[in-house]
Order: C-alpha cells, then structure tokens, then sequence
C-alpha cells in the first residue's frame, strides 16, 4: 500500500466490511530507532479519500473552531500516554513527542486524528470528521 516496505512494525487495527485494512497500528519506534510519533494511520482508500476531501475544504480549520481546545489538549495527553506506554522497556534513546499526529496543540491532520477514533480512541476531532463524513454521505445518497 506504501509503495515500499515499512520502516517500522504495525498491525492492522480496524479492517472494512470485505477485510481490508482501514486502520493500522504504528510502533513508537521504527526499525532503525527513529521515533514514529503517529500511532494510528489511516489506511483504507474510501476513508482516506472522504478525509482528503474534508481537509480541502478547510477541515483543519473547520475542527480547530469548533471542538473544545480543553477536549482536543486531554486528547493529545492521552494520545501521547498510550503511545509512550508501547516503548519498549528501558528504552534509553529518542522517543516520540506531542500527541496526535505528532502535534503538541491544536490540528494538525484530520487522518490521524480520524484513525484513531476509529480505532476506538477517544479523540474529539475524529468524532467531529465522523460526523461531517456522515453528513456528507446522506447528502450524496
């Protein structure tokens, strides 16, 4: 799907109703020790595609106004707490930073943020992407 072979190890976290992956699970760290800060990738073409629409039409924008910024900082903590808590034991070197995304605040990538609600995260921007994906599609239908 990348085009190449991974750097990091991953395992797929939330497949479609056919099987295919949509979401997968980064490793905090990536083969050669390099901090992976985006644990939850969205992979599945349908979801990436409705995201990639969102976010050109002023998503990142459209979020950033309307979930609670105390909502989306408790959600980066908790992003950034599971992450951390994957690394291997003792691990001395670089680890990743920031919350969702690889962002400290604020929106940075609706996908990531997207992935990882589905994956049963509880994070207020990817609920918010949820709903205006829903919307979306009522309309189309």
């Amino acid at each position: 799907m990348l085009g190449r072979p991974p750097a990091g190890a991953f395992d797929v976290v939330v497949r479609d109703e056919s099987g295919d992956p949509v979401v997968i699970r980064n490793v905090p760290l990536l083969k050669d020790g390099r901090p992976m800060p985006t644990r939850y990738w969205l992979v599945g073409e349908l979801a990436r595609r409705g995201v990639d629409r969102l976010e050109s039409q002023g998503g990142v924008r459209r979020a950033a106004a309307e979930v609670d910024a105390d909502e989306l900082a408790a959600a980066h903590s908790r992003y950034a707490e599971e992450r951390n808590a994957a690394l291997p034991a003792g691990h001395a070197g670089p680890v990743p930073s920031a919350g969702v995304g690889g962002t400290r605040q604020g929106v940075k990538c609706l996908h990531a943020h997207y992935a990882w609600y589905l994956a049963g995260g509880d994070d207020p921007v990817g609920r918010w992407v949820a709903q205006q994906l829903a919307a979306v599609q009522v309309t189309e239908d």
